[in-house]
């Protein structure tokens, strides 16, 4: 994210008599636009050639109904310049977007490939009119594209099976088969993407494995599959945590519980869009550590905590016909 400094325009405007269909029409405009309302009749946004150019346009428009109306471009003389970008932030936008495709996720094989593609286009409209004002774009952004692409890929594999569907690249499709019974190796003193990684290997992937915990990355062994460090087999590769590439690799995205894990994973690991449990889950991480357990032990007591949040989180699957 660009962190210099932005002018801000301030659009000021009074309107007369009684009508409110032009007030209406600029408030849906402004809206349109992303404006920040400040208080009634003071509006904010940042400065952009197009969106100067807009508000310039409304300026004479509340004139000719003879109205009062003003466009300053102002430039923050205190430090207020990031409170004002957190005017702007639209992680709460994302949430509601990430949720509303991970029921399409979920529910593609209880839908017919009309509803589904539908729903798709319809979620597509609102994602590209959020980016549109997403003036300072970060990681909740990054994680909505990836979400709408995993959505797309998951009606393709249900309506055309036969289709290829690309992969993240640098993400191979593997064999569970071909990783049973395996040596795994990743940084000791366990955090958040390491921990779920584990888990996730040893609950879906390889239910034999045995964890080597390095001090360091190039003390991994010849025969063990290295994970979640620069070098590793499997780690963070594009906008992906090691958790989501290894979700990813193994085939495993048709479950919607494990991608609603992934999303708890990242949001802890990488930042995005906030996640209602990964408070209380990193809470319990630090506990844990704070107790002097070992990598062996925390691995071991936070086992139930991920297969209660997976059980949690399959529950909450869409019934019958959310369409």
């Amino acid at each position: 994210m660009n962190n210099t400094p932005h002018d801000w325009l301030l659009f000021l405007m009074s309107q007369p008599g009684k009508s409110t269909t032009p007030r209406i029409r600029l408030w849906r405009l402004l809206k349109s636009l992303g404006a920040v309302v400040l208080r009634d009749g003071v509006y904010l946004l940042p400065q952009r050639e197009a969106l100067q150019q807009a508000l310039v346009e409304q300026v004479q428009g509340v004139h000719t109904l003879g109205g009062e109306a003003a466009l300053l471009r102002v430039e923050p003389i205190t430090d207020t310049d990031a409170q004002l970008r957190a005017l702007f932030d639209r992680s709460a936008d994302y949430a509601t977007l990430l949720t509303t495709l991970a029921q399409i996720r979920a529910s593609a094989a209880m839908a017919t490939e009309a509803q589904a593609r539908r729903l798709l286009q319809q979620v597509r409209r609102e994602y590209e009119a959020l980016v549109a004002i997403d003036y300072f774009p970060g990681q909740a952004q990054a994680q909505s594209a990836l979400a709408f692409a995993q959505a797309e890929a998951a009606v393709t594999r249900q309506f055309s099976p036969d289709e290829p569907l690309p992969l993240h690249p640098g993400i191979r499709q593997l064999a569970r088969a071909d990783y049973r019974g395996q040596r795994w190796a990743t940084r000791r003193h366990l955090w958040v993407d390491r921990v779920a990684s584990a888990w996730l290997i040893r609950r879906f992937i390889d239910p034999e494995a045995q964890f080597v915990w390095l001090a360091a990355p190039q003390e991994c062994p010849a025969d063990a599959i290295g994970f979640d460090f620069d070098g590793a087999a499997f780690t963070h590769t594009g906008q992906r945590v090691t958790f989501e590439v290894c979700v990813a690799s193994f085939g495993l995205e048709t479950d919607p519980a494990l991608i609603r894990l992934g999303r708890l994973v990242h949001v802890l690991d990488a930042g995005g869009v906030p996640v209602p449990e990964a408070a209380g889950f990193e809470a319990i991480l630090t506990g844990m550590r704070a107790s002097g357990v070992d990598d062996d032990q925390m691995l071991a007591l936070m086992t139930p905590v991920l297969d209660a949040l997976y059980t949690a989180f399959a529950q909450e699957t869409p019934s019958a016909n959310p369409w």
